[in-house]
């Protein structure tokens, strides 16, 4: 499924103050990411099974990578989706809130989740709060497992979910319920009810 990165990122406001954001160049951050790594083009790309070009291609701006393509990028560098729309870590600040009103989260939709990033304007973050529309309803619907670095912890607001993890039998969910989880375990969520899920997800980024 193709998206462009460009319109997953909207204008957050901090404590009902419109706060203008600038928004994340997918390919400076996913460069910025693979230096902080210490690789190369040949070598991320063959992290991510994607060829030496298109990476290229994606740094400098002139592709538009589709959800597999992203997809793989993450799990080439061990984090999550979402995590590839975060901005760099900024100096050290103390003392600080970020307010996200309803609805105006960072949107970003793929095949099987619609992710509403919370609090996308704080930099440094330890944690990576999102809200998820659960649309999958079979695990057919996932390519493989999803799985990145870090713990997750997840708290179903509204329907019912279904939680597969790669170890342990699924678990059904419901309003109110909630998971903690090594997210290195494979791990994917699907809707039982008749209208999309929704969950809280929240994601320490390590």
């Amino acid at each position: 499924m193709s998206s462009d990165p460009k319109r997953m990122i909207r204008i957050a406001r901090e404590s009902g103050e419109a706060s203008p954001v600038e928004p994340l160049d997918l390919g400076i951050r996913v460069r910025e990411l693979r230096k902080s790594k210490g690789w190369t083009l040949e070598q991320a790309a063959a992290r991510a099974g994607l060829a030496r070009s298109t990476l290229s291609k994606i740094e400098n701006g002139q592709m538009s990578p589709t959800y597999d393509a992203l997809k793989k990028l993450a799990q080439g560098m061990a984090i999550s989706v979402p995590q590839l729309f975060t901005p760099a870590e900024k100096a050290k600040v103390s003392g600080r809130i970020v307010v996200t009103k309803s609805g105006e989260g960072q949107s970003h939709a793929t095949a099987t989740y619609e992710h509403e990033l919370l609090a996308g304007a704080l930099t440094k973050k330890q944690m990576l709060p999102y809200r998820a529309t659960i649309r999958a309803r079979e695990m057919a619907d996932f390519d493989g497992w999803v799985r990145h670095e870090g713990e997750e912890f997840l708290y179903v607001l509204t329907g019912v979910i279904r939680l597969y993890t790669e170890f342990y039998e699924p678990v059904d969910l419901r309003r109110g319920d909630s998971a903690y989880y090594d997210a290195l375990m494979g791990h994917n969520v699907i809707s039982l009810s008749e209208e999309d899920a929704t969950i809280l997800w929240v994601t320490s980024l390590v």
